[in-house]
């Protein structure tokens, strides 16, 4: 079976985005020396598709420039319509197990990228994330989107890899202990 897999930068104190969605922090992954250095292309290439919710899919579709995620289908879970796109997103509606289950369908044998604080924080709580890759930014925000306040129970994780990047960062992969 696909797994449900979350790929996210973040800060030392625990946020994925600043405040107003500022995501500024995060550097320009264009400019990177080394190709494909955070590891995302060939994360990617074992994604069948994605689901996020509708405030991260707003802040993507808003950075301009190609699409970052190809072909794949994104599944966006919002209770509104969706502008008109050129994009491959569809509005889904339901319960986080409805949502993965979807995903996991329109992703065949491949893996389900999951993006998007509540929509993490939710599949946790449901038990539902497989792997957590966190790419740790050496910064200091104190303020903003968080990654995993308002979880609803404790949840463990075994250390799969490490990964030492340029100017300071860190990737940990983790598995979710169930």
């Amino acid at each position: 079976m696909n797994r449900v897999r979350v790929f996210v930068g973040c800060s030392l104190d625990g946020f994925i985005a600043g405040v107003d969605d500022d995501l500024s922090w995060l550097g320009d992954p264009s400019a990177d020396e080394g190709e494909d250095e955070h590891g995302f292309q060939a994360f990617l290439a074992e994604v069948g598709a994605l689901l996020m919710g509708r405030r991260t899919f707003e802040v993507v579709a808003g950075f301009g420039g190609p699409w970052p995620y190809g072909d794949r289908p994104a599944l966006i879970a919002t209770h509104r319509p969706l502008p008109p796109t050129e994009h491959p997103v569809q509005a889904v509606q339901g319960s986080i197990e409805e949502l993965i289950e979807r995903a996991r369908s329109a992703a065949g044998e491949r893996d389900v990228y999951l993006d998007g604080g509540v929509m993490i924080r939710q599949a946790l709580d449901a038990g539902l994330v497989d792997e957590l890759a966190l790419t740790f930014v050496p910064i200091v925000l104190g303020a903003g989107i968080p990654l995993f306040a308002g979880v609803a129970q404790r949840h463990s994780f075994e250390l799969k890899t490490e990964r030492r990047l340029s100017k300071g960062l860190m990737t940990l992969t983790y598995r979710t202990l169930k």
